[in-house]
C-alpha cells in the first residue's frame, strides 16, 4: 500500500477541489438517505383512512396516554419503595427492593422515549399544518414530488462529485507520467536495455489506467458509498439501534473477506499486468521487424507466438474478472443474512407486541409494522454500497500492484550520473574546449592529451569481457579510425565516450580530467554522432535536422543541409523541407536518411564527432558525397571513426586496431601496411574495404 498512497500524493496540489467532492458527496448521501424516510408516510397514507394531521394527534394522544400510565406506576412503585425501606433489612427485601428500582429505571426511561417522541410529533404536526394540504392523495403527491426533487439535486451532486473527483485523479495522473517519463529518460542506456522498451510502454499505459481507476475509485467510491452507510445507519439507529446493530455483527465478516479477496487479487493483477508487458513486446518486435517477417515467411510463427501470448493474458485476465466477480455475491449474501436476521427479530416483536428476545431489550416501546419495514428498507440500503465495497477494494488493490510496478522504475537510480555540480565543457572562439573552472593542472613541461582512454575494461555480462585493457591518447583535432572484425568491440568503446557506458575498471579524460567528475550535459553538448542505424522521428525533415538546436532558424537548417549534400534532393520533395519522413524515416531512402542524420549533427557544430559505419547503407554515389561533406566539415574537430572502407581510412590521421576487445596496432594507414600482419591480413580479406579499393 506504500507505492499507492506515494501515487495519492501526486493529487495532494489539488486537495481544495477533493474537499469540495467531499462536501458533495456527503449532500449526496444525505439527500439519498432522507429519501427513504418517506417510506413511512407513505405506508401511513395508505393504510389508513386518517389524514396526518389526525393521525399525528392520535399518536400524540396515544403517547400521552401511556405517560400518564407509566407516570402512575411510577408513583406506585415510589410508594412501595417507601414501605421497603421501613422494614428490616434482609436479603430478601434487598432483592425486592433492587428488582423494584430496577422496574423504576426502567419505566422513567420509556417516559423519556415518550416524551421525546411526543415533542417530534409535535414538530411534525407543525410543519404539516403549515406546509401540506388536508386532503391525504395530495399530501402523497407532495411527498413523491419532493422525494423527486431531492433526487434531482442528489444527482447534482453526484455529478459534481464525480467531475472533481476525476479532475483531481486526472491532474494527478498528468503530473505522474510526466515525472515518470522525465525519470525514465534519465535512465541509463544498458538500464534500457534491461528494462525493454514494450515493458515501460506497458507501464505508461495499462498500469498507468490501472493506478487511475484505483485513485479515482479510492476517492470516489470509497467515499460515496461509506458516507451512505452512516447516513442509513444513523437513520436505522433513530428506529431502533440494537437492532441495526445486530445487523452491523456482519461487518467483521465482510472486512475480513474483503482482504483476503483484497490480497488475492493484488498478486493476480499484477501477473496479468506483466502479461500484458509481454504482448506489447511481441508486437513491437514484430511490427518493426516487418520485413524480416515477411521475407523469412514466419507469419505462422508469429501468429502461433501472439496466440500464446494472448492465450496466457485471458488466463490471468479470467482469474481477475471471477476474484472480482465472486466479492460481489459473497458481500451480497453476508449482506442479505444480516439483513434476514434483523428483520426476523422485528417481526417478533411487532407480531408479539414485545420489546424484548430472550431478555435481549431491543426497542423500548413495541414497534409498528410501518417502523419495521423502514428499518428494513434502510437495513437494505445498507447493504447495497456495501456489497459496492466489494468491488471498489478489488479495483484499489489492481491499482496498488499498477503503483508497485511503476515506482519500481521511479526509483530506479541511473548508474551515469550527470554531475550537475562537475566542472563545465565551454567551447572558445577558436573552436577548442576546455573545462570551468579547470579541475586539475599539468605541471611544468607537461600537457594532457585532449582526450585519453586510460586501461579501460568493459562487459556487459559478467565474466564476458568485450574490452581489456585499453589505453590510448587522441590528440586535438585528430581522425583516429578504429577497425577490426565484428565483436571486437569497436561500437562498444564508442559508447564509452559519450557515457552511454562507464568502464568497469579504469578511466577516460578529458583534457586530464576523468569524464565522471565532468558535468555531462555540457560534455554531451559537445558531441555529434552519426551512426549506422539512422535513427529519424516521424517528423518533418526540418525538425529532424533541427532535433538538437530547437531554436535553429530556417537558413541554419538549410545551410546544414547543404553541407551535407541534402538539400537537392530535399528540394525536389513536394513539400521540401516540411516533408514527413515517415515511421522511422520509412518514406526515405537509406543514403538520405544518412545524409539526415549527418545534417543534424553538422548543425549541432560539435568538437568531438562519432562516427560508427555511417556509410553503411549508402550506394556509391551517396557515399562519395558524405565523404565530400566530412572533409570540408572535421578539420579542427576530434572524430572517432569505425569503418571497413578505405575511402573512409583515407581520412584518418591514425587508425586503432582492435582484436577481442585488445589493442594490437597503432599507427597510420601506411605505418600499418608496412609493419603490422594482423592488419596486413585484416586488409587483404575486409570485403568492405577491398570493395571500396
Amino acid at each position: 500500500m506504500r507505492n499507492f498512497m506515494r501515487a495519492l500524493r501526486h493529487t495532494w496540489p489539488y486537495r481544495g477541489r477533493f474537499l469540495l467532492s467531499l462536501v458533495c458527496a456527503v449532500l449526496a448521501a444525505m439527500l439519498w438517505g432522507l429519501n427513504f424516510t418517506s417510506i413511512y408516510p407513505i405506508l401511513k397514507i395508505l393504510g389508513n383512512d386518517l389524514t396526518l394531521v389526525q393521525e399525528i394527534d392520535a399518536r400524540i394522544a396515544s403517547s400521552q396516554k401511556e405517560i400518564d400510565t407509566t407516570e402512575l406506576e411510577l408513583k406506585r412503585y415510589a410508594a412501595m419503595a417507601l414501605e421497603l425501606k421501613d422494614i428490616p433489612s434482609n436479603p430478601e427485601m434487598e432483592h425486592r427492593l433492587r428488582d423494584l428500582t430496577r422496574d423504576q429505571v426502567k419505566r422513567e426511561t420509556k417516559v423519556d422515549v415518550l416524551r421525546r417522541s411526543i415533542y417530534r410529533w409535535r414538530l411534525a404536526r407543525k410543519f404539516v399544518v403549515e406546509w401540506l394540504p388536508e386532503d391525504s392523495f395530495m399530501v402523497l403527491g407532495v411527498l413523491l414530488a419532493a422525494v423527486l426533487i431531492a433526487t434531482i439535486i442528489k444527482c447534482v451532486f453526484e455529478f459534481m462529485q464525480d467531475w472533481l473527483v476525476g479532475s483531481v485523479v486526472g491532474r494527478g495522473l498528468y503530473d505522474l507520467r510526466n515525472r515518470f517519463y522525465q525519470q525514465v529518460l534519465r535512465q541509463d542506456v544498458s538500464q534500457f536495455n534491461d528494462r525493454g522498451t514494450a515493458d515501460l510502454m506497458s507501464r505508461f499505459t495499462n498500469d498507468m489506467d490501472a493506478l487511475g481507476n484505483g485513485t479515482k475509485t479510492l476517492m470516489g467510491k470509497l467515499v460515496a458509498e461509506p458516507l451512505r452507510v452512516v447516513t442509513c445507519v444513523v437513520l436505522a439507529g433513530m428506529i431502533s439501534w440494537r437492532l441495526t446493530l445486530l445487523f452491523l455483527v456482519m461487518v467483521p465478516i465482510a472486512a475480513f473477506m474483503l482482504g483476503k479477496i483484497g490480497r488475492t487479487m493484488k498478486q493476480a493483477t499484477k501477473r496479468l499486468l506483466e502479461r500484458v508487458s509481454t504482448i506489447f513486446k511481441i508486437m513491437q518486435e514484430s511490427f518493426a521487424g516487418i520485413r524480416v517477417v515477411k521475407i523469412y515467411t514466419m507469419e505462422p510463427y508469429e501468429r502461433r507466438r501472439f496466440r500464446q501470448a494472448t492465450r496466457d493474458y485471458y488466463k490471468r485476465a479470467m482469474k481477475v474478472v471471477k476474484i472480482d466477480a465472486f466479492a460481489g455475491p459473497t458481500i451480497e449474501v453476508l449482506g442479505i443474512t444480516a439483513v434476514a436476521a434483523a428483520l426476523l427479530v422485528g417481526s417478533y416483536l411487532v407480531l408479539r407486541k414485545e420489546t424484548s428476545i430472550f431478555g435481549l431489550k431491543f426497542t423500548e416501546v413495541p414497534l409498528e409494522t410501518e417502523e419495521l419495514l423502514q428499518l428494513y428498507v434502510f437495513l437494505v440500503a445498507i447493504a447495497d454500497p456495501v456489497r459496492k465495497l466489494s468491488s471498489v477494494f478489488t479495483k484499489i488493490q489492481a491499482g496498488e500492484a499498477a503503483a508497485d510496478r511503476i515506482f519500481q522504475c521511479l526509483d530506479r537510480e541511473p548508474r551515469i550520473q550527470p554531475n550537475p555540480e562537475g566542472p563545465r565543457v565551454d567551447r572558445q572562439t577558436d573552436g577548442t574546449l576546455r573545462l570551468v573552472p579547470p579541475s586539475s593542472r599539468p605541471g611544468p613541461g607537461l600537457e594532457h592529451p585532449f582526450l585519453e582512454f586510460r586501461d579501460v575494461c568493459f562487459s556487459y555480462d559478467p565474466g564476458r569481457p568485450i574490452l581489456s585493457h585499453i589505453s590510448v591518447e587522441i590528440r586535438r583535432g585528430e581522425v583516429l579510425a578504429l577497425v577490426g572484425g565484428n565483436g571486437c568491440g569497436k561500437s562498444t568503446l564508442l559508447s564509452l565516450l559519450p557515457r552511454f557506458h562507464d568502464p568497469e575498471h579504469g578511466s577516460i579524460y578529458l583534457d586530464g580530467t576523468d569524464l565522471r567528475t565532468v558535468n555531462l550535459r555540457s560534455f554531451r553538448k559537445q558531441v555529434g554522432m552519426v551512426t549506422q542505424e539512422t535513427v529519424l522521428f516521424d517528423d518533418t525533415i526540418f525538425n529532424n535536422i533541427a532535433y538538437g538546436h530547437r531554436n535553429a532558424s530556417a537558413e541554419q537548417v538549410e545551410e546544414a543541409a547543404k553541407k551535407a549534400f541534402a538539400h537537392s534532393f530535399i528540394s525536389t520533395l513536394p513539400q521540401g523541407y516540411q516533408t514527413q519522413v515517415g515511421e522511422c524515416g520509412g518514406k526515405l531512402s537509406g543514403g538520405q536518411k544518412q545524409r539526415i542524420c549527418l545534417a543534424r549533427a553538422i548543425l549541432r557544430d560539435p568538437a568531438i564527432m562519432l562516427l560508427d559505419e555511417f556509410t553503411s547503407q549508402t550506394d556509391a554515389e551517396s557515399e562519395s558525397l558524405i565523404h565530400e561533406a566530412l572533409r570540408e566539415f572535421l578539420p579542427g574537430r576530434t572524430v572517432l571513426v569505425i569503418t571497413h572502407r578505405l575511402q573512409t581510412l583515407e581520412i584518418a590521421d591514425r587508425i586503432l586496431v582492435l582484436d577481442q576487445g585488445k589493442v594490437v596496432a597503432l599507427g597510420s594507414h601506411a605505418e600499418l601496411m608496412k609493419t603490422n600482419p594482423f592488419y596486413q591480413r585484416f586488409h587483404q580479406h575486409g570485403g568492405g574495404m577491398r570493395h571500396a579499393a
